[in-house]
């Protein structure tokens, strides 16, 4: 039952992956406008003021793909994470365990995105952080998803001999 759990909820992952990339992609000039109200800070008084604060085209695509291929890739890795974890369902631990590395590269590539891209570039380089309108919709869902996601990655990756199976 267990294997079963952590199966659905690497798919969980690789589905928000799809979701954000899909809503992203959909609303493109949508994003590159979060991006670009980011680096150029004007979501708060005196942001546009800072020396760090920049409108560059060519950084605000650069983020804007960094955002979309990461979900894109997140996505990738734990679908196929967890077809292989499906493979090995029934296997032995030892080989169940190795099945996990696609899921938990997927589940890492989301928690540097969210929090390189986010935490330390918008909130911290950025000062993301002064913007009372996106505070919280922005940095306050990143740190949802990538606590969700570390937490996802923890139950998957511990050690399949730990776990107690119902037979």
């Amino acid at each position: 039952m267990i294997r079963f759990v952590k199966i659905m909820l690497v798919l969980a992952v690789a589905s928000w992956g799809y979701v954000g990339a899909l809503h992203n992609l959909m609303d493109w000039g949508g994003t590159l406008g979060a991006v670009k109200a980011t680096t150029s800070m004007v979501t708060f008084e005196g942001g546009t003021d800072k020396w760090q604060a920049t409108d560059a085209s060519w950084l605000v695509w650069l983020g804007a793909l960094f955002i979309v291929t990461s979900k894109l890739l997140t996505a990738l890795l734990c679908t196929i994470g967890s077809l292989k974890l499906w493979q090995k369902r029934t296997a032995e631990s030892n080989e169940y365990n190795q099945a996990k590395v696609w899921a938990l590269s997927g589940c890492g590539i989301a928690i540097f995105m969210l929090f390189f891209g986010f935490i330390v570039v918008a909130e911290s380089w950025f000062e993301l952080w002064r913007s009372d309108a996106m505070r919280g919709p922005v940095l306050g869902s990143a740190f949802r998803y990538a606590c969700l996601i570390g937490v996802v990655a923890l139950f998957v990756g511990q050690d399949d001999k730990s776990q107690i199976t119902l037979k």
